[in-house]
């Protein structure tokens, strides 16, 4: 079983080191420390910035299992799409209730209640007050990628790797939010033709298309990653996770419901203190120059700097 080895980088970043010998595969214990990592980043009021790399020489993280999928699937019933959905909202459902999902575990529902634990961590990246940024020092597929999909920020290493989704070279889709999230960051075009072809991308190719945000020497990835999460994990933690949210969530929603989140975000965070700090040190600036310090090059490089007016 894997696990997720987290350790601070400062006092305000941790790093998230993915273990999985051999090979670097996904399974349940490196989703078992995604998740733990998760709840510190979600109740840490001092942690807001986390990097994620990989133990493994040539790998962020591998894509599941395939020989547990093929076992899991012999096991299943077949089952057509509307039955799926049905069992997947009911299998979320019970999820919440305590001491459910180790119930499942021992139930043929085990495979469903994986795959929606798996989405539900990786979509609590996305509300997390903390900037989630992908060191990617390897090759990224199929749950790999769709980890460092999760993630608000990607850097991959120069070399010779690969990032992607394959899923559809075994005849079933993504199914850890990997055509979902593709499209958003993509565009639907984009998003249809990798996950169509199957073939992965190498990381300058990655870069071209948007999938990655930086590629960079391999023994800089690291020290790199930091310095990223660092700069924006200096923003208010209530700040981060309010952008974050109103972007992935928001973003999905039609025009007026995601006008909506975004207003609430901006109402739960416009209260809290240090948003009160930040505006009140704006103001006396504005009252001690006579100048709006948003305007004023050096003011705004130090607010920049800092991640916050003060």
């Amino acid at each position: 079983m894997g696990d997720v080895r987290i350790e601070p980088a400062d006092e305000r970043v941790a790093l998230a080191t993915i273990e999985n010998p051999p090979h670097g595969l996904m399974d349940d214990g490196v989703v078992d420390g995604l998740e733990r990592l998760v709840e510190r980043a979600e109740s840490d009021p001092e942690l807001t910035g986390v990097v994620l790399t990989g133990a493994h020489p040539e790998r962020f993280v591998a894509h599941y299992d395939v020989a547990e999928l093929l076992a899991a699937a012999r096991a299943s019933p077949s089952v057509g799409r509307a039955t799926a959905r049905a069992s997947l909202t009911a299998v979320g459902a019970l999820r919440r209730l305590p001491g459910a999902s180790e119930a499942l575990a021992r139930t043929p529902a085990a495979g469903l209640d994986a795959a929606e634990r798996f989405g539900e961590v990786l979509l609590r990246f996305n509300r997390a007050g903390a900037v989630m940024v992908a060191a990617i020092n390897g090759s990224a597929m199929g749950g790999g990628c769709e980890l460092a999909l999760a993630c608000d920020v990607r850097l991959m290493a120069e070399g010779p790797f690969l990032i992607g989704q394959p899923e559809i070279l075994f005849g079933f889709p993504p199914g850890g939010g990997g055509t979902q999230r593709l499209a958003r960051l993509l565009g639907s075009a984009r998003a249809l033709r990798l996950c169509l072809e199957g073939e992965p991308l190498d990381p300058d190719g990655a870069r071209a298309l948007g999938l990655v945000d930086e590629v960079v020497e391999p023994g800089q990835l690291v020290d790199r990653a930091l310095a990223v999460a660092g700069r924006l994990g200096r923003r208010p933690k209530a700040g981060i996770a309010g952008v974050k949210r109103a972007v992935y969530l928001g973003g999905s929603q039609s025009l007026p419901a995601g006008l909506r989140e975004e207003r609430a975000e901006f109402l739960a965070a416009i209260v809290s203190e240090d948003a009160e700090r930040a505006m009140a040190a704006y103001v006396e600036g504005l009252e001690r120059t006579g100048e709006l310090p948003g305007y004023d090059a050096e003011a705004l490089k130090r607010a920049l700097d800092q991640g916050r007016f003060a």
